[in-house]
């Protein structure tokens, strides 16, 4: 296992037996747990590589952040020995990612010209058959990517030698990591430079999916969600062709539909987290109280709050940029289009 030949505990053990002569069907007490091989895979990991093992632990570790940086979008979460320490030979980093799309994924991996491979893995475990979607991302030491649905960004996974949850780090909590057990690492030059992704590229990852979320026909007889964000955003620009920030909250004040159908607002948020202004941020979170604001049924503290915020009177605007983006056959302009749109305004504010 130190030499990668075998990846499967139960297999290694299984030619382990045969090797011995024990048979590991009538006395699988004699066997070792996943947990003893795991220890002295790393007692020897450590006999044979010494001060390279913590060094390639680090490049490990700061590769990791710089590739979870440019997937901010899908919730990354770096799991396995990269973040245990718990390297051999030949490790792979491994990190789950969260989207309901494999093409968003890949097409971010595209943009930034790494090379991969996508693999559809059957797995039978105790009768059950389930399907997982990898992305072997190549590079100095493998990445492979595997994609859940993002409904189970906060789901427990369960260690296969364990039993118990598994470690999982965040890009923060990885940083934090970084920062502590390796000081001199450098994640700030390089890492900033490859992991600053354009915030266009993630809006545009995360309005693609809104054409399948389909709305309730009396609230929303337009239909899609994305069709419904379209309208928000011609309505804001014919109206505030000034307020960039503005239009881009109509743009994406529904993003969140297409993650967490049950609240989409805090959804969005996070998905959308480093790429808002604060008075984006704003808006968008607080665009479902502004129509139980309008509705009389939001309650008196919260439309206190709301009413002396400094951004009372634009949030009104949205509600109301919101409440008519829901005509049926109008014309509406692309994702790709608008997003061209909001670029042209970023870079003339700037000039």
């Amino acid at each position: 296992m130190y030499e990668r030949s075998e990846k499967e505990y139960f297999t290694a053990k299984r030619k382990a037996a045969a090797q011995l002569g024990v048979n590991f069907v009538r006395h699988p007490q004699e066997l070792p747990s996943n947990r003893e091989i795991r220890d002295q895979v790393q007692v020897m990991a450590r006999m044979i590589e010494g001060d390279n093992r913590v060094r390639k632990l680090e490049d490990m570790r700061v590769r990791a952040l710089r590739l979870m940086r440019l997937l901010a979008a899908f919730n990354p979460r770096l799991i396995g020995s990269t973040l245990t320490g718990h390297i051999r030979k030949g490790s792979d980093i491994d990190i789950h990612v969260f989207s309901n799309e494999t093409g968003a994924i890949t097409d971010v991996l595209d943009t930034y010209g790494y090379e991969y491979e996508v693999e559809h893995k059957r797995v039978i475990k105790h009768n059950h058959e389930r399907m997982f979607t990898h992305i072997h991302v190549a590079g100095t030491y493998t990445c492979e990517l595997t994609i859940y649905t993002r409904d189970l960004v906060n789901y427990t996974f369960k260690s296969s030698i364990t039993g118990t949850a598994i470690e999982r780090a965040s890009i923060a909590e990885l940083e934090q990591l970084i920062a502590r057990e390796h000081p001199d690492a450098d994640t700030s030059e390089e890492a900033e430079t490859v992991g600053a992704v354009d915030p266009l590229l993630i809006w545009s990852l995360l309005l693609a999916p809104l054409e399948s979320v389909g709305q309730d026909p009396v609230y929303h007889p337009e239909g899609d969600a994305l069709y419904h964000s379209l309208q928000a955003f011609e309505l804001a620009r014919e109206e505030v062709p000034y307020d960039q920030e503005l239009i881009t909250a109509a743009l994406l004040h529904d993003v969140g539909k297409a993650i967490d159908a049950h609240d989409h607002v805090s959804a969005g948020l996070e998905a959308l987290e480093g790429t808002l202004t604060e008075r984006e941020e704003f808006l968008i979170g607080h665009h479902m109280a502004a129509m139980e604001y309008g509705d009389h049924t939001l309650g008196a503290r919260a439309r206190a709050e709301l009413e002396a915020s400094e951004w009372f009177d634009d949030l009104m605007t949205l509600r109301d940029v919101d409440n008519r983006a829901r005509r049926t056959g109008v014309e509406v302009c692309t994702v790709e289009e608008a997003l061209a749109f909001l670029k042209m305004m970023d870079e003339e504010s700037r000039a």
